[in-house]
């Protein structure tokens, strides 16, 4: 018997009509899974997605399965990481069995840490993918999030974490989610269950398995206004018990069918009595966790007067606290009630929440009109609390809501600023941008001002409006340069990253003007947090013209470097020694910098750093580090809504593939990459793109498809599609030309390119160029141009280049009938290209060395072993291989330390090992120099 207060359980009414559905779901759960599954439940309201998670969370019991759930509430969605603490609380004890770093993060993202570290949204989803990892390894785990529309961002963010990274765990990953798109963070293709209405024989049988089913025109009138809704057949069924006149009615009322649902609940209501609609509105208000807190303080509902909107069926109260039948029960019942009974129930949910102030300071804001600086610093507060806990969303909502309740015009700015300020790393642009137009709309002070216009043009850059941001960032910079120069050297930092990015002539010369104009007006008095004008400097220059201000920039980087350096300068620093062609200085620069990045209470995004260090490790010949960064790069991106990093990570990896002649995996990398930018604003990741596929054609033999990629490196007069990246293709664009019979024309193209370089070219653009000119010049003329290359030994930091050279060389040797020269200069370049796994050019050394009457022996078997794993294998072997534990590694690379642990049992056989403790020696073994390989003894 149930005990005081508490309803008899009541058997479940059968589910009809979703029969494919529910064996869908219930197949996840039952058999036990033992990999890990994802699936989102979509459909408009009342289509039955409760229902069927319900079901499914019931049979994941039954069969042995951990359930934790979470269901979005409206009231909480402006609250951090509230979703994330409804669905952890029963397991949060095991949070202090997690590494010390992710336990700290997940606590203090939660509010639970006495002494919160520097917030980390990474850190935070790699806590809970590791929790879920170790709850499965106990029992399978089946996690439940309904109403997904309704979580915060922070929480959602997390969800969509985890389950992008969910792997060999035996966890089950369900999200509900009204509407036909799925929520945010999920919109990454994961498997979607889309719920449909119901057909026609289902609804009539749905219909006549309630109490009291339509008979005659009245049911048709029901099923036609239902159109196949579950919920609504069954409200609208039960309306037309009471009043048999309604459907006449709906005739001359057209509404649709979310606002007759909302009808039909709110006329509900409004029958019940004055006691029972006081105690469901202040429910309504309260939405879950403040209705336990206010009835602890004796102003929660009295469950006598919520008898009545019981047996209407409008809510269930039992052990668990009182729940609404369905969202829209909720929905209808808060928006019916006029603004004073709504202000009235807040305000006394208020007043219970005295130890939740943020909680508090949100229901005094949905109860106040007017402005009210009381509320607004409570607000602004509650803003700081989330800022903390890594909640940017929340803090920006929180901020925003301040702003308008400020009395003051001062303070409405001020907030305003913050909150835009606050919501970049949202990814939002068009929130960033409404924020900072209002800020300037009630502001005349010039900093705050300018504050807000930074803040506008970065949305601008991370929404991909590049040329609206470079015009904006460089008009901050150009006002605050005299009053506020910190301010002006951030801002034009800024616009230097995006000029390279965008790469056209005009947006990096109006960038060296305004540095011009910088250097001028001398640097700024004291040190500005944050602001390091030198790293600014040396980084605007050689991202402006890295290679006409080589020389004068190359002393200023050896003295930075020389020195002690700190972050955030050293990716700058480290990108603008990339660009200088210092490519050694610029790997160990931008490893020191990863290593900072991924200390304890380092709070940074390191995805602009990754990527320029997965380009210094393909210019190095490091190709498989390089696949390796760049899948860590497209995660951090994934988090963080970078699409120019997503980019970016994308045409390394296509870039890889192209050299090892794998022409489907280039194109399905660029395509991805082309996507998340518009080429035509971006002609970085253009140049790299195209570069990619003419590479990947070469590779082909597509020679005509080649030259068409390549010739688009540069306009008719030689204007390069981007200032870095278009010059590294000169060499490829002649060897295409060539081979095209285009020799003309791209020998016309390649040497109106090169016109419009000054300065000095490094050593590698020097190569390249030679190499270009010697693949075009005639016969007689060819040799001068390779022999000055290879006369330089500066030209072997970039190995591939260098083994490129060495053939082209080779194969006028030979042709020139110079056979013993050939011989070693093809061993050479033969040796490299088998290290690196570029297979065409492999083939085309055997072919010349075999032509020069060597017998060349099949290429042996790969001395690296690695190059038979993943990338994402080879960092996790190469990361055991240096000591780090599963979880550290997970930590790291943002998996689970199940997934880890799989990884590497699978990567043994493949590597011919037992335990990790054998693979320090395969590293070492795959990573000796290329002359002492047994590779360069068997080679002939």
């Amino acid at each position: 018997m149930p005990g005081s207060g508490e309803l008899p359980s009541r058997q479940p009414a059968p589910i009809i009509g979703r029969e494919a559905e529910l064996a869908m779901l219930r197949g996840l759960v039952d058999p036990v899974p033992e990999a890990s599954q994802i699936l989102l439940v979509t459909g408009e309201a009342g289509m039955g997605k409760t229902v069927l998670l319900a079901d499914t969370a019931t049979r994941a019991r039954s069969a042995g399965l951990l359930v934790l759930s979470v269901t979005g509430r409206e009231s909480e969605s402006r609250l951090a990481f509230a979703g994330l603490h409804q669905l952890l609380r029963p397991v949060l004890s095991r949070a202090a069995d997690l590494p010390g770093r992710q336990a700290q993060a997940l606590t203090g993202a939660l509010g639970l840490a006495e002494d919160p570290v520097v917030p980390d949204a990474m850190l935070t989803g790699v806590a809970v993918l590791t929790l879920l990892s170790d709850l499965s390894e106990r029992s399978p785990v089946l996690v439940v999030a309904d109403d997904a529309h309704w979580l915060d961002r922070s929480s959602l963010e997390a969800l969509a974490f985890v389950g992008g990274r969910l792997d060999v765990e035996r966890v089950v990953l369900l999200v509900g989610a009204r509407g036909q798109a799925p929520p945010a963070g999920f919109d990454r293709g994961f498997p979607d269950l889309h719920l449909e209405p119901l057909s026609a024989a289902d609804a009539s049988r749905l219909l006549d398995g309630q109490p009291r089913p339509p008979r005659g025109r009245a049911r048709v009138q029901v099923l036609a206004q239902a159109a196949g809704n579950p919920m609504a057949l069954i409200e609208l069924a039960k309306v037309i018990a009471d009043d048999p006149a309604a459907s006449r009615r709906w005739v001359a009322e057209p509404l649709p069918l979310t606002d007759r649902l909302s009808a039909v609940l709110t006329s509900r209501f409004a029958a019940l009595p004055e006691q029972a609609q006081a105690a469901l509105l202040l429910a309504a208000v309260a939405d879950g966790p403040d209705l336990r807190v206010a009835a602890s303080h004796g102003a929660g509902p009295d469950a006598r007067a919520l008898a009545p909107a019981e047996q209407l069926g409008l809510v269930k109260v039992d052990r668990a606290g009182l729940q609404f039948s369905h969202p829209l029960v909720r929905s209808a019942i808060y928006h019916s009630a006029p603004f004073a009974q709504r202000a009235a129930a807040h305000r006394q949910l208020a007043g219970a929440l005295h130890d939740q102030p943020d909680r508090q300071a949100w229901h005094l804001a949905a109860a106040t009109l007017q402005p009210d600086e009381h509320v607004a610093s409570l607000l602004e507060a509650t803003a700081d609390q989330a800022r903390r806990r890594g909640g940017a969303a929340a803090a920006a909502q929180a901020m925003e809501r301040a702003a308008e309740l400020s009395p003051g015009r001062t303070d409405q700015a001020r907030r305003l600023v913050a909150a835009a300020s606050a919501a970049v790393p949202t990814g939002q642009g068009d929130w960033v941008q409404d924020l900072a137009t209002r800020a300037l709309a009630v502001t005349a002070e010039p900093e705050l001002r300018l504050t807000a216009r930074h803040d506008a043009a970065w949305a601008l850059a991370w929404s991909g409006r590049r040329t609206a941001a470079l015009s904006a960032l460089l008009s901050v910079a150009d006002e605050a340069s005299r009053d506020l120069p910190a301010l002006a050297w951030d801002a034009l930092g800024s616009a230097a990253t995006v000029a390279y990015q965008s790469g056209m002539p005009a947006s990096r010369e109006a960038v060296r003007r305004a540095l011009d104009l910088l250097e001028r007006q001398g640097p700024p008095p004291g040190r500005a947090p944050g602001i390091d004008v030198n790293a600014l400097r040396l980084w605007i220059g050689a991202s402006a013209d890295p290679i006409g201000s080589r020389n004068q920039l190359l002393p200023y980087l050896r003295e930075i470097a020389g020195s002690p350096i700190k972050e955030p300068s050293l990716w700058r620093i480290a990108s603008a020694a990339w660009l200088l062609d210092e490519s050694g200085l610029a790997i160990t620069l931008l490893q020191d910098a990863m290593q900072r990045l991924r200390a304890p209470g380092v709070q940074g995004t390191s995805g602009g750093s990754l990527t320029v260090l997965g380009w210094a490790y393909i210019d190095t010949g490091r190709w498989d580090e390089a696949l390796e960064v760049a899948a860590e790069a497209a995660g951090l991106a994934e988090a963080n809504h970078m699409d120019i990093v997503a980019a970016s990570a994308d045409v390394i990896t296509a870039t890889v593939l192209a050299l090892r002649a794998d022409s489907a995996g280039t194109r399905r990398h660029v395509a991805r990459a082309l996507a998340a930018v518009d080429p035509a604003d971006c002609g970085l990741v253009a140049a790299r793109a195209r570069r990619a596929l003419g590479v990947a054609a070469l590779a082909d033999g597509s020679y005509l498809q080649a030259f068409t990629q390549l010739r688009g490196l540069f306009s008719d007069d030689g204007t390069p599609l981007h200032n870095y990246a278009s010059y590294l293709g000169v060499a490829d664009l002649a060897a295409a030309a060539v081979r095209a019979d285009r020799r003309m024309e791209g020998c016309d193209v390649i040497e109106n390119a090169l016109s419009r370089l000054g300065g000095q070219a490094s050593a590698r653009l020097e190569q390249l160029t030679a190499r270009a000119r010697g693949i075009l010049a005639d016969p007689s003329n060819s040799e001068a141009h390779f022999d000055k290359a290879l006369a330089d030994p500066a030209g072997d930091q970039w190995p591939f280049e260098r083994a490129q050279l060495r053939l082209d060389h080779a194969e006028w040797l030979r042709r020139r009938r110079r056979i013993n020269d050939a011989k070693a200069v093809l061993t050479e370049a033969l040796r490299t290209f088998r290290r690196l796994g570029a297979r065409s050019w492999a083939q085309r050394a055997t072919t010349e060395l075999r032509a020069c009457g060597v017998a060349v022996t099949g290429a042996p078997a790969d001395p690296n072993a690695l190059g038979e794993l993943t990338p994402q294998q080879r960092q996790i072997v190469r990361l055991a291989s240096d000591g780090l534990t599963d979880r550290e590694i997970g930590e790291r690379l943002f998996l689970s330390p199940r997934t880890v642990s799989s990884h590497l049992y699978r990567s043994y056989p493949k590597l011919g090992v037992a335990s990790r403790h054998q693979l320090r020696d395969v590293i070492a073994g795959t990573i000796a120099p290329a002359h002492e390989s047994a590779e360069s003894r068997d080679l002939l």
